[in-house]
């Protein structure tokens, strides 16, 4: 399977695409409930938007997770020496605790001061992970 994904001229950038559709689907997602609870669109319920773009986070997360790994196992000695990569992992790492974290101590209930600040944690943490995946080819 791995090797089809090598030598088809099209396996490897349609996997890339799909990617690129679940990384979007995460982060539009998380930015639009973000900015609902910074006091853009008022008029949608901050629970409701929630229920729905957590959902849509959470399935945008799961194709990028497992197109990543799909990529990654074409190459895995070249991505494991690339900085960029480990780098983009770590990233990975830091955003799964914050979102733990986050939901753990019910951060979407209070959106006290705390929750505001993981949620820009989170969202800087997602920008960096585009950035260094960018990377990873340069």
């Amino acid at each position: 399977m791995f090797s089809a994904l090598q030598t088809s001229t099209w396996a490897y950038p349609a996997l890339e695409a799909l990617h690129v559709v679940g990384i979007a689907l995460l982060v539009g997602n998380l930015v639009a409930l973000e900015l609902r609870v910074f006091g853009r669109a008022p008029a949608l319920p901050v629970q409701a938007l929630a229920r729905l773009s957590l959902g849509l986070a959470l399935g945008g997360f799961g194709l990028a997770a497992c197109t990543g790994a799909l990529m990654f196992a074409t190459q895995p000695q070249e991505l494991l020496a690339n900085a960029a990569f480990i780098t983009k992992m770590c990233l990975l790492a830091a955003a799964g605790v914050n979102a733990a974290a986050f939901h753990a101590r019910g951060s979407l209930r209070r959106l006290d001061a705390l929750a505001r600040i993981q949620m820009i944690v989170s969202t800087a943490l997602w920008l960096a992970v585009i950035f260094c995946g960018r990377w990873i080819a340069y």
